[in-house]
């Protein structure tokens, strides 16, 4: 026991763990926000909580299962070349599942009437839990794995899953909030969980994209927005001055 506080093998291994999970992490909070939005305003805080603790859960179950995790990529059919794992299986109907959902939103954002009163809740709390729950086993799977590969310490594991939860428990109402006032954002975060569904398509197929153009992609997307917001602020603040002036 002692060895878990003064190993820096294990410490190391705790902070990168953390950090991957939390980074992971924001897929699910953005998500969270999308979902959770199409539910009245009374509904949306509990489906998040419920959400972000069902995670915790299948997740350390997830870890607690290692020789299974670890198994998903043993072959189970070989075509040619190409050895098809159920660890492929997972995440090829976890990227078809993102695109079909991404795709959606899109459309219905575009094309939808939005303004209707009744627009809004257009899932039951029951469908949003459940939308939440399928998202998370696919985000979660691929980093499970890595984290397992990682180390073979299973409290280091589930204490890195559990610090990134809190932190996702308490970024989720800001950053459902933002995303409500914003709707260009949720457009972003939209376009992103295309990226990662062919990310997870790309992989199924043994096409592995690494991860580092991802989030260079992402995290620039981010930055030509954060400028835009920051120019939108301004015009509006201008806007304001000159009201005030003529009044």
């Amino acid at each position: 026991m002692m060895e878990l506080f003064t190993n820096p093998d294990l410490w190391a291994a705790l902070l990168t763990l953390t950090a991957l999970e939390i980074v992971l992490g924001i897929d699910n909070v953005i998500f969270l926000s999308i979902v959770s939005g199409k539910l009245p305003a009374h509904q949306q805080q509990k489906a998040r909580r419920i959400g972000l603790i069902l995670a915790l859960v299948m997740r350390v179950a997830l870890l607690s299962s290692v020789s299974w995790i670890a198994g998903l990529t043993a072959p189970i059919v070989t075509l040619g070349d190409f050895a098809l794992s159920w660890r492929d299986v997972v995440l090829g109907f976890g990227g078809l599942f993102l695109l079909y959902k991404g795709t959606h939103e899109i459309h219905n954002s575009m094309e939808g009437d939005e303004e209707e009163e009744g627009a809004r809740a257009t899932t039951t709390f029951a469908a949003a839990i459940m939308q939440i729950v399928v998202l998370d086993v696919v985000f979660s799977l691929d980093s499970v794995i890595t984290a397992v590969g990682m180390t073979d310490n299973l409290p280091v594991m589930i204490s890195a899953i559990v610090i990134a939860i809190l932190v996702m428990m308490f970024a989720a109402e800001p950053v459902s909030a933002f995303v409500s006032r914003h709707p260009t954002v949720k457009m972003l975060a939209l376009g992103f969980l295309l990226l990662v569904g062919m990310a997870l398509m790309a992989d199924a197929a043994h096409f592995h994209i690494p991860r580092g153009y991802l989030y260079f992609a992402i995290g620039f997307s981010i930055l030509i927005e954060s400028l835009n917001l920051i120019a939108a602020g301004r015009r509006k603040k201008a806007r304001e001055a000159r009201k005030g002036k003529a009044l």
